[in-house]
This record gives structure tokens, sequence and C-alpha cells, in this order.
């Protein structure tokens, strides 16, 4: 079995990524550390230049997700300031946002980048579309997954394995399992 080093403090991502690495005969370890998180609008970017520092200062093969959560009828927000604008304004805030707005299509986006020491990084993609939801609605997830729709239920409404069906972050993982 091999072993992957995921550098995040969200709980959330780490059980999703577990859950369906493992079942992929991928063994995969957690590790607190907090690489700089550049500016940008480019998830890819992002992605890319924390498991490089992470990489370099842990010194071993590491994986970093960048994710976002991108509102067509609010021009691409919050995306990659996903999760600044959830400590802020939470999903209460974007609904508010949300009031009145016909058109409720959103998009997650997730980017897994993989480095080793000294080496390039490899970024993996993964997308789902969706919209927003009325109301706040299940009791499973983090973040935004309960105003997340996909077809009739949110992503709260969803066990770990339903959601590692569809999720933007279980796309990534899949691309990223496979090359592995």
């Amino acid at each position: 079995m091999k072993t992957v080093y995921f550098v995040t403090g969200n709980a959330g991502k780490f059980r999703e990524a577990k859950a369906m690495l493992e079942k992929l005969d991928i063994e995969v370890q957690q590790i607190h550390y907090e690489y700089p998180e550049i500016q940008s609008d480019d998830l890819d970017s992002i992605a890319k230049y924390g498991a490089r520092d992470a990489a370099m200062y842990l010194k071993r093969p590491v994986m970093v997700e960048d994710a976002g959560m991108f509102i067509s009828a609010l021009k691409g927000f919050p995306g990659p300031y996903s999760s600044f604008t959830f400590k802020c304004i939470g999903n209460e805030g974007i609904l508010k946002l949300m009031r009145g707005v016909e058109d409720r299509n959103a998009q997650f986006r997730s980017v897994i980048g993989f480095c080793e020491p000294d080496q390039e990084v490899i970024t993996f993609s993964g997308s789902v579309e969706g919209e927003i939801s009325n109301e706040p609605r299940g009791k499973m997830g983090f973040g935004y997954d309960p105003i997340f729709l996909y077809q009739n239920k949110t992503f709260a409404q969803m066990s770990i394995e339903e959601k590692n069906e569809v999720s933007h972050r279980c796309m990534a993982l899949r691309k990223f399992a496979e090359w592995l």
C-alpha cells in the first residue's frame, strides 16, 4: 500500500480523501503544516505553490488541495477566496447575496497539487456543476455543502460515499490516484 501525506488542517477534506483513496489501496496520513497560500485567482497556482513549499519544508512527498465555489451570478465569487469568505460571512452571507437572484448556477472546483522535494509539482483538477439552494439543507459535510445543490440533494444531505461519487474533490483525487 502506498502512503500519501495530505497537508491540510481541514478535517472534512481529510475524511473524504482518506475514505476514497483507501478504497484504491492508498494510505492517507494527515500532516498539519501552515504553508503560505498565495493570493491568486487561479486555484492551480495556489495548489502548486503550497505543494512545493510543503514538500521542501517537510522533506517528503506531499499532497495539498485547494478548492473553491464559483457562483455564476456573482461573477465567480467567492472562487479561490472561498475559505476566507466562509469564515467571514458563512452560508447565510452567501444566501443573503443570492436573495432574489434567479440564476443560481454554481460550480465547485478542486485542484490537487502533489510534490516531492526538489521536483516539479503535478496538479490534478476536478469540478462539479450545481446550484445554490434557497436555504441550508443537511447536517453532513462541511463548509458550503449545506447550500450546494447537486441534482436533488445538497452535499450536506449526502453520505461521504455518495459525495465521493460526484464531488469536485473526488474527481481530482481519482485522477491523482490513477497517476500514482
